[in-house]
């Protein structure tokens, strides 16, 4: 018996490795998906601040597994409830960490309802870096939990492992897919997610039992056939990877170098209201009633001395610098000179109207940071301030703002603004900390100003300048060679030759302008409000290179109350390496106007009428958007539901939130095509609606095509394969819904007057009802006009109009309908979810 013992103890150890290798098996894929869905997180938050998107992510990711692994035992239909309870919980913890990271207010249950209503768009629309808010975590984590539950319901109880492994892959590439360009490729979180895919794999790999060869007890002749067979079969495999790699291989390799689409250039971030996006016209209607309060302010200026409640009188240029309170460069911060509150910059001028024409993003409390410019020095403020009567969006701040807290905000990077996408209302208070950067004067005299595609937006002039604006700038510019120089003249010229008052109409046209430089003084000319003035500087400035913008802001002491009568606007200049530096043109209070006369005499000119006319403008060019192996089945064996009951659904949200996601894009789309921009913009936007609808029913036009060719392939493409009665029918249906406009697309008749104006006998363009389809033949007639149309844009310049940018969008509907009809019933429904027009590049 003693001489038995001994063999029995390394059967026992045997046995013990065998369990522990078998529980390490066990374990791999489960340990696989947690990791591979958590890298997903730490791919997407590589545009987050911070590290709480990546947690959350990884915590979502290993409680659907655990929860999976728990419920093995219970039926697979009880599986999905159990864990979307603990996804309500572990979502429910999330937004409420969220909310107080990002300092939210609200009741978890309205924050949860906010973010569930605004998670997709805001997480599209936010500013990079991302702040882990409510609404910008949900999304990922529920998607993470999701994924991983439907991912382990068919790798672990259904055995398919490698059919197991498609959420995870889903949720990693489609956050590869949101990061886009913002961040730098994800090459390490790529060779852990394969490599560990692989381990997962290698993990539930079973040896072969028997390694003897297969085919040694067949007799000599038949094992020499199969022998044949399998060698010419494994060389046609091996043929076959070597020919994908050599075909695939090379645009794989060309698209490593290649910039990601980012999805956020098809998602419409948060506008401006109209009263915005032009505050210029508000500041004579504020001149007028100065005692109305807008805005009480609280200021803390770390490092300024006491306040004396005196605030300096705006002035002209003294010296080498602008006298300027709020920006003057002395070395460092004054003590307590009053503070300019910024409103709006408004950076396009098209020689009717100065607009803001900013990108807002959706930010959080910390906004980007931005490096001061060489030689300056930089103030913090902390500012309280609290909405009394002021109306619309734009939310006032210090420039530049870096944290805001109190209210949800957006932020544009390059004017360093802010808007509230809900709108202001009285008695909202939020609290803003911003760095006031003071530039050394010393440093403006030699310095140059940029020049180039990118300053071309601050550099544009409008046509239609009139001669004596002209005049005026040539002759202020011959006279002054360096630019500070020809900026502080500029300076100087206004505020010694026109009178400040606060009952002048609003108007900044170039008419408008005019009539203000060398209108009679008697008639009401060369007196403004700080409107015109800044306008003024800014036109002045551009027709003498220099790049120009305009700022509606308030002059605050910095504590009290912000009037009406403390709102005007200002001009700035760009200067290389300082950044926009303010102007002052406003005259001293005490100073007389010397006569326009004394230093320029311009040719007579009439005064404008009262209501400027609009010039025609140059079209521009639109923005071109760019080119299982089976296992075993549960004890139970129900398999099947499984599969269908919590991976099929898993599934099916995620293709479903990418299916609403591509409609939303594509409709997004078609409307900044058709409805924004000047009409020739419109115009132009409607013949690549043409163009991609031929493109995705499988007629694609080569760019060497004229618009006459291309038309007329629209038309054969359109009527190829006919339509039947009903379909002629609704067709004409849709053209009674279009009356006629009265005259060819391609001509305009004067007297019907601009788009919009409600000018008498002008027939308007309806759009037809998407269910009356047009006919074919009308479509394809449609296009040939529209072909004309683009001609005319391309090579009559400014003579389209809104009117015929209004026909040239319902001739495109139209056809776009008419084609889409003529595809089967699958293809109809899958046009406006299909990708293409989000992603051909031109």
């Amino acid at each position: 018996m003693r001489e038995g013992r001994p063999p029995a103890e390394p059967n026992g150890a045997t046995a013990g490795r065998g369990r522990v290798a078998g529980v390490l098996r066990a374990a791999a894929v489960p340990l696989a998906l947690v990791v591979m869905t958590a890298l997903a997180g730490v791919v997407l938050g590589r545009v987050y601040a911070g590290p709480l998107l990546p947690r959350l992510v990884a915590g979502a990711a290993v409680g659907s597994v655990l929860v999976s692994l728990a419920a093995r035992r219970l039926p697979s239909w009880l599986v999905a409830p159990v864990s979307v309870l603990a996804l309500a919980g572990w979502t429910a913890w999330s937004l409420r960490l969220a909310a107080a990271h990002a300092d939210v207010p609200g009741t978890l249950a309205g924050v949860a309802a906010d973010a569930a209503r605004n998670g997709i768009p805001r997480l599209l629309t936010a500013m990079i870096p991302v702040e882990p808010a409510p609404d910008t975590v949900l999304v990922p984590v529920v998607a993470a939990w999701l994924a991983g539950l439907t991912a382990a319901e068919v790798a672990l109880r259904a055995g398919r492992v490698l059919a197991g492994y498609l959420p995870p892959v889903l949720l990693y590439a489609g956050a590869l897919y949101v990061v886009g360009p913002n961040a730098e490729p994800a090459l390490w979180p790529t060779v852990v997610f394969v490599a560990v895919a692989v381990a997962g794999l290698a993990a539930t790999a079973r040896p072969a039992r028997d390694p003897a060869d297969p085919v040694a007890g067949l007799a000599p002749g038949v094992r020499a056939a199969v022998r044949v067979r399998l060698a010419a079969g494994a060389a046609f495999g091996m043929a076959v990877v070597v020919g994908l790699v050599a075909v695939v291989g090379p645009a794989v390799v060309a698209r490593v170098d290649g910039r990601p689409v980012d999805p956020r250039r098809y998602v419409e971030p948060p506008q401006v209201e109209t009263l915005d996006e032009n505050p210029l016209i508000r500041i004579s209607g504020w001149a007028l009633h100065p005692e109305q309060k807008l805005l009480e302010v609280r200021t803390a200026r770390p490092g300024a001395g006491p306040s004396t409640g005196d605030v300096p009188a705006r002035g002209p240029v003294d010296g080498d610098g602008p006298v300027d309170g709020d920006d003057a460069a002395t070395g460092g911060p004054p003590a307590r000179e009053p503070l300019r509150i910024r409103l709006a910059v408004l950076s396009d001028y098209d020689g009717v109207t100065w607009r803001v024409g900013a990108t807002y993003r959706n930010a959080g409390r910390i906004l980007p940071a931005a490096v001061p410019s060489p030689g300056s020095t930089v103030e913090t403020v902390h500012q309280e301030i609290t909405v009394a009567e002021l109306t619309g969006r734009l939310l006032p701040a210090v420039a530049t703002p870096r944290e805001v807290s109190g209210a949800r905000v957006a932020y544009d990077r390059e004017t360093g603004t802010l808007i509230r996408p809900e709108g202001l209302a009285p008695g909202l208070r939020y609290t803003v900390t911003s760095e006031r950067e003071h530039v050394d004067s010393n440093l403006l005299t030699t310095a140059n100003v940029p020049a180039g595609d990118s300053v071309a937006r601050v550099l544009r002039v409008a046509d239609g300048a009139p001669e004596p604006l002209q005049r005026l700038a040539a002759q202020l510019a011959e006279e002054n060679g360096a630019p500070y120089a020809r900026a502080a003249a500029i300076e100087q010229f206004l505020a010694e030759h026109y009178r400040l008052v606060a009952d002048a109409p609003s108007g900044h046209a170039y008419p408008n302008l005019a009539f203000f430089l060398f209108g009679p003084r008697n008639g009401g000319g060369q007196r403004g409000t700080s409107e015109q003035f800044a306008a003024a500087f800014a036109v002045l400035g551009r027709l003498t290179g220099l790049p120009t913008r305009v700022v509606v802001g308030f002059e605050s002491t910095g504590d009290g109350p912000v009037t009406a009568g403390d709102a005007f606007a200002w001009p700035e200049v760009l200067f290389d390496g300082l950044g926009w530096v303010p102007f002052h043109p406003l005259p001293r209070p005490d100073q007389e106007p010397r006569p326009v006369e004394e230093d320029f005499r311009p040719a007579p000119d009439d005064p404008p009428p009262s209501e400027a006319p609009e010039p025609t403008l140059e079209p521009t060019a639109s923005p071109e958007p760019e080119a299982a192996a089976g296992g075993p089945a549960d004890a139970g064996g129900l398999s099947t539901p499984v599969l269908v009951g919590a991976g099929t659904g898993g599934l099916l949200l995620l293709v479903g939130a990418v299916l609403l996601t591509l409609l939303s894009m594509r409709r997004a789309l078609t409307r900044s095509r058709l409805d924004r921009g000047d009409p020739a913009q419109r115009i132009a936007g409607a013949w690549r609606e043409v163009t991609d609808a031929l493109r995705l029913a499988g007629h694609p036009v080569g760019p060497d095509l004229a618009a006459t060719e291309v038309a007329a392939r629209a038309r054969r493409a359109v009527l190829s394969t006919g339509r039947d009665a009903a379909t002629t029918g609704r067709a004409a249906r849709a053209r009674r819904a279009v009356p006629s406009t009265g005259h060819d697309l391609a001509t305009t008749d004067p007297a019907a007057g601009a788009v919009g104006q409600g000018a008498p006998g002008t027939a308007t363009a309806a759009v037809p009802h998407p269910d009356d389809a047009p006919s074919p033949a009308d479509a394809g007639a449609g296009v040939e006009e529209l072909a004309d149309l683009l001609n005319q844009v391309a090579f009559a310049p400014g003579t389209a109009t809104g009117e015929q940018a209004a026909r040239a969008a319902v001739v495109a509907r139209s056809y776009v309908d008419a084609l889409r009809a003529t595809r089967s019933r699958i293809r109809r429904l899958l046009w406006p979810v299909h990708p293409g027009p989000l992603r051909w590049r031109r």
